[in-house]
Order: C-alpha cells, then sequence, then structure tokens
C-alpha cells in the first residue's frame, strides 16, 4: 500500500507541474485543491484525517520505541502521507512482532 499511496501521488503531482509550469507552485496546488465544494471536501477530509493519524503515529512510535519514526515524518512531507502512513502501518507490525518474539523467548 506504501508504494502504490507513493507512485499514484507521485504521478499526480507530475501531472499537476506538467499542466501548471515548471516546479511545483504550492499556493496554486492549494487553490486548486479548493476549487469546488467536492475538492474541499476531500481536501479538509485528508487535512483532518492525515493530522489526527500523524499524531497517533508519533504517540505510538514513542510507547512502543519503533524505529525510524524520523522516516515516516520526513516522508510524510515529501512524498505523501498516503506513503507514511502505510509504512508506519509495517514498521509498527514489524515491532510487535519483535516484542512478541522477545516477550516468547523469556
Amino acid at each position: 500500500m506504501a508504494f502504490l499511496g507513493a507512485i499514484l501521488t507521485i504521478s499526480a503531482n507530475i501531472d499537476f507541474i506538467n499542466n501548471y509550469g515548471p516546479g511545483f507552485d504550492i499556493r496554486l496546488f492549494i487553490n486548486l485543491a479548493n476549487i469546488n465544494p467536492a475538492a474541499k471536501s476531500l481536501s479538509r477530509d485528508l487535512f483532518i484525517s492525515s493530522s489526527a493519524i500523524f499524531v497517533w503515529i508519533v504517540s505510538e512510535a514513542k510507547r512502543l520505541q519503533v524505529k525510524k519514526l524520523w522516516l515516516v515524518v520526513i516522508t510524510t512531507f515529501t512524498i505523501a502521507f498516503a506513503f507514511s502512513a502505510p509504512l508506519f502501518l509495517f514498521l509498527r507490525e514489524r515491532r510487535l512482532i519483535e516484542i512478541e518474539n522477545s516477550n516468547f523467548n523469556d
């Protein structure tokens, strides 16, 4: 899912750059993301849900001492939340298995 989230998001961003000029104009991107009620709904939904999940990711990573949280944080802002959230779930699952195995061996 992480790779699909990255590929689909990056391809849409490349389409944006191809259609609206060289570089990534963040102001134009935000304006277009809010251009009509449907776009506003999706943009606001993503903003609120990703913010809530991001807070949980940081909290859960600290609680479980998940390694490479820095990678999740960086990729949230450099690739896409659609990539970093599934990446975190993968890292979290690896950590839970690690904890379970260490408890089993004790």
